[in-house]
């Protein structure tokens, strides 16, 4: 079975879920890149402080404190859409009423992330940075802070119905890689690529499909490469759209990006045509295909956010630079240097002498905005890389390793704060530390909170939970604040207390979150996930029905399918008793190998899953791990991982246990465990997927 590729919103994820079968349809690579448009110069367009008609309403005013002010800058909307400009004139400066009228059909109040506005600068048009999904999240913060604070409507997820498509054949990537070596590997990576993507090269840029072992190569392109639709191949797009890194097609001609896009379509078509289709089981009971344009984005939602001084949510996925999307000025964009890579799902993964740091001048604001309130809280996702690293920095706010003015960091399997106040060092010493005993430091994606209120000090939140430990020094004062410090991710701004592991969002407030709050941003999740509703209507009889299911991108190489939940959006279905039971997921028109059987739903109200027998547990199981004597875990009444004989089928949680290809043909069970302790399973030699029975 060919691995999972990473979904970005440049690639295509068709799925279906099958009842009792699933069945997911895949495309690798997609759609093009967007350019950035340049705003035209308008003096009346100056964002001058504002003499037009004061706000008619509250809504209004709303409007005029969190989008209209952001976007009637010149160097955004209001280059081109001010009056007497380009209608509509939603940033026009004369009048914020007209404005506002303007707006209000650009606004989706219910779905924001829907909203005109978002998806225009998302697709590049007028995008103020580099990256238009960058413009985009900025754009979207802004019209949440105004739903919020002057609209009656809610900010929570909608779901909708997507369109019903049809599960189709399609290709998949053989496990030999001869095809490849041959096709594209050799005339084409090896030769034009090999000096950034490759190991051996000077400056060696993952992923490393041109590097010298194909295999490797092999694996390293296959989410650049579709096989289905070649054009729309990431390895086309970069050439073709993106202008990146072309070639000359003639002897001492200049580079060609045409004909280097042309070259390299022709080389994966070639290859394509080599690969057979594998059709769709007729046997299986299927629902309808899912592509994940039409799934909803689940995480964010219902976020607690109303102070915001700097946000990353690390969607670029290209590039050096991770933007602040805050929405607040100036913005504090963090710059790679050193060991430090993007990951699949949103997020980057900072390895040796790795760190993410923004301008001190950027990073004022963070000081000037603190110091106004008194109080901050720093929100951040993240996987450290193990529980050895100690005096490691996941995020400082600091000008050395003797001086910082915030810090959050881990020191083994503690987590530790250092704030800078009247009543501790220029240090932040004494720190606030987790207890040693509890182990909240885990070598797994946690949701770690450090809050700072003048009466109680520093807290500590792990997972949503408060952990327990007290603020020696209790709270203070921060005027001592030094506004010449620099933000930084992974380490300390002079490369002193390297952190290493993957960070997948980070945010900072200037206000203390309450433990609920706290609660209600982990509930919100993380990354690259959406609500996929695979339709079954058909089968169930139940008008408007789904299996729905939240889809993550996991990392770079996997996909993690979690909350089977059976709903109606019909609001006069009244769906009982209904049973599902043998699901899987499919890719290209087969099933998938997945690392864990779905468990019981947690929402019974809505149906219920059922467990597999012993038998067809154990036979799966067998099937699943050929040729070795390495056996599934399970979970024992310890609540830690165990090795144990299949004949008792008690799986995995989704939750915690994956199976992940790290090579052609090996796959090894990465595995979250208790809270005390976590270790990694052994490997599974040469172990091929095969479909379960």
């Amino acid at each position: 079975m060919s691995r999972l590729t990473r979904l970005s919103s440049r690639k295509l994820l068709q799925a279906a879920a099958l009842l009792p079968v699933a069945i997911l349809a895949a495309c690798s690579a997609g759609g093009p890149a967007t350019t950035v448009n340049q705003p035209t110069s308008n003096s009346t367009a100056a964002a001058n402080a504002y003499t037009g008609p004061a706000a008619g309403n509250a809504d209004i005013q709303a409007f005029k404190v969190n989008l209209w002010e952001q976007v009637r800058q010149p160097n955004r909307c209001g280059g081109c859409h001010h009056e007497g400009g380009q209608s509509p004139m939603f940033a026009r400066s004369d009048d914020v009423n007209l404005a506002y009228q303007a707006a209000a059909p650009l606004v989706n109040l219910t779905q924001p992330d829907q909203s005109e506005l978002v998806l225009k600068v998302g697709g590049g048009h007028n995008c103020w940075v580099a990256d238009p999904q960058s413009c985009a999240d900025t754009m979207l913060t802004w019209i949440k802070a105004w739903i919020g604070a002057g609209s009656a409507s809610a900010t929570g997820i909608q779901l909708t119905a997507p369109p019903a498509v049809t599960v189709g054949s399609g290709k998949q990537f053989p496990a030999d890689s001869s095809g490849f070596q041959q096709y594209v590997w050799t005339p084409i990576l090896t030769k034009w690529c090999v000096n950034c993507h490759s190991p051996n090269a000077n400056t060696p840029q993952q992923p490393y499909f041109a590097g010298p072992n194909p295999d490797d190569a092999y694996i390293a392109a296959q989410p650049k490469m579709n096989l289905n639709d070649p054009a729309s191949s990431r390895f086309v797009e970069r050439l073709q759209v993106e202008f990146h890194n072309c070639w000359a097609t003639t002897a001492g001609g200049a580079p060609d990006c045409p004909g280097s896009a042309a070259a390299m379509l022709q080389a994966i078509t070639n290859y394509a045509n080599t690969v057979p289709v594998t059709p769709v089981d007729p046997t299986l009971v299927l629902s309808k295909a899912l592509a994940l344009p039409q799934a909803t984005i689940a995480a964010g939602g219902n976020r607690i956010e109303d102070a915001l001084v700097a946000k990353y949510e690390f969607k670029t996925e290209t590039g050096s630079t991770a933007y602040d999307t805050s929405g607040v000025s100036p913005e504090a964009d963090l710059t790679f240097t050193g060991g430090v890579q993007w990951v699949g799902g949103w997020g980057i993964n900072i390895g040796a002498g790795g760190k993410a740091q923004a301008s001190t001048a950027s990073s004022s604001k963070l000081a000037s905005m603190i110091q106004s309130t008194g109080a901050y809280t720093i929100e951040v996702w993240a996987a450290p890389a193990n529980v050895a690293q100690t005096n490691a920095w996941i995020v400082s706010y600091s000008g050395s390793n003797k001086t910082r003015n915030a810090t959050l960091g881990q020191h083994a399997m503690q987590y530790e704060g250092y704030t800078r106040s009247d009543r501790t060092s220029t240090n932040g010493m004494p720190p606030l530390q987790t207890a040693a005993a509890n182990m909240n430091a885990q070598a797994a994606l946690q949701h770690i909170v450090l809050t700072y209120d003048p009466v109680n000090g520093q807290k500590l939140y792990v997972n949503g939970k408060f952990t327990g430990d007290v603020d020696p020094e209790k709270g203070g004062s921060l005027a001592s604040w030094d506004n010449t410090f620099a933000l930084v991710l992974g380490n300390e701004v002079d490369g002193t207390r390297q952190w290493q592991g993957v960070i997948k969002f980070v945010e900072i407030q200037n206000r203390a979150l309450s433990a609920a709050e706290v609660a209600t941003n982990f509930a919100a999740g993380v990354g690259e996930r959406y609500y996929m509703l695979f339709d079954v209507s058909a089968l169930s009889g139940v008008s408007q029905s789904y299996i729905e299911m939240t889809a993550s991108v996991y990392d770079s190489y996997s996909y993690l399918f979690t909350n089977p939940t059976f709903i109606s959006l019909d609001p006069k279905a009244a769906p009982a008793n209904i049973v599902l039971k043998g699901m899987r997921i499919g890719v290209n028109g087969v099933i998938a190998c997945p690392g864990s059987r779905i468990r019981h739903s947690t929402r019974p109200s809505a149906g219920r899953i059922t467990r597999p027998g012993p038998a067809s547990c154990s036979r799966a199981w067998a099937r699943w791990f050929p040729r070795t004597r390495a056996k599934p875990p399970t979970r024992s009444s310890s609540r830690s991982i165990s090795w144990a004989r299949p004949r008792m089928c008690s799986p995995i949680p989704l939750r915690s246990c994956r199976l992940r290809r790290t090579t052609r043909r090996l796959r090894t069970w990465a595995c979250a465990t208790s809270r005390r302790s976590t270790r990694r399973c052994p490997p599974l030699p040469e172990c091929r997927c095969r479909t379960p029975p």
